[in-house]
């Protein structure tokens, strides 16, 4: 049903909620979760929550993020707000025993859900019973315009890469081009690249070249293990229009690459020049955050 102990992570949940939140607030949330006597309550409940814990950013700590990760793997509440978080417990409390019932609930929520709603329901995935069937739930969240959903389903959230078939995981990440979110912030991103992906990536670097425009350097982390002749002849043609920083990661994707024809190009400028500049995809993160 779960695919972690529930029964060990929902009190951290609770601590973290307490110590947010007033007591009558915690009174509050733990009279609903118990006393909800139909959706309708449960759902009024869920979108009158903010009033009752307000909105503060949540401070968990190196250890309590570690706690949590320690029972469900890889998830995180960095970023999030007390309501967000207390949203997410309240869904913990769903009576679970009839699956068509509790489905239905849900997707009746995300159907009727504003935009911080939405936010909760989709950093809910990895925890809610059944992962499985909402799959679809999770494609459908990335066609979103809101920026804050769709980092809600991106951002350190292992939902994607655990459950996603790989045309739909491949789309998330074009979603996160084209919206200019943070790769290096999605849930194995590593783990996940694929072939299909890498040359899609290099079509839309290519259309990005052509129109005068600069990629996200961490479009090559992705590139770099599907390096073959197609990729190599568009790296060529693109390397006199690329930026600097562009340059130097084609070229660490070319240094980490297998592919001995590419690595002929780190041998001549411009990319003899890139080449060692970084030698780590981190180093481009810092650089973004300068």
């Amino acid at each position: 049903m779960f695919t972690y102990d529930i029964e060990k992570f929902k009190p951290l949940l609770t601590d973290l909620i307490a110590r947010h939140v007033s007591p009558d607030a915690k009174d509050w949330l733990l009279t609903q979760a118990n006393h909800a006597a139909s959706a309708a309550a449960f759902n009024a409940a869920f979108a009158a929550l903010p009033r009752k814990t307000g909105k503060a950013p949540v401070n968990a700590g190196p250890e309590n993020e570690a706690d949590l990760s320690a029972i469900r793997k890889d998830f995180s509440i960095a970023g999030w707000s007390v309501d967000r978080l207390a949203r997410v417990w309240l869904l913990l409390t769903l009576d679970t025993t009839d699956k068509e019932r509790y489905q239905r609930h849900i997707e009746n929520l995300f159907l009727a859900a504003e935009m911080n709603e939405l936010v909760a329901l989709y950093s809910a995935l990895p925890l809610l019973a059944y992962s499985p069937i909402w799959v679809q739930r999770c494609a459908e969240g990335n066609r979103s315009n809101l920026g804050v959903v769709l980092e809600a389903i991106m951002y350190r959230n292992p939902y994607p890469a655990e459950n996603l078939p790989e045309p739909a995981w491949n789309q998330m990440v074009l979603k996160a081009l084209f919206t200019e979110k943070k790769l290096e912030l999605i849930t194995g991103l590593d783990q996940r690249t694929n072939a299909s992906l890498a040359h899609t990536l290099i079509d839309y670097a290519r259309e990005r070249w052509s129109a005068g425009r600069s990629t996200d350097p961490m479009l090559w982390r992705l590139v770099s293990h599907f390096m073959d002749e197609a990729i190599l002849k568009d790296i060529r043609e693109g390397l006199p229009g690329l930026s600097e920083l562009e340059r130097e990661a084609v070229a660490l994707a070319i240094a980490e690459s297998g592919f001995e024809p590419a690595k002929e190009l780190l041998k001549v400028d411009p990319l003899k020049m890139a080449a060692g500049r970084k030698t780590s995809w981190n180093e481009f993160i810092n650089d973004t955050k300068n």
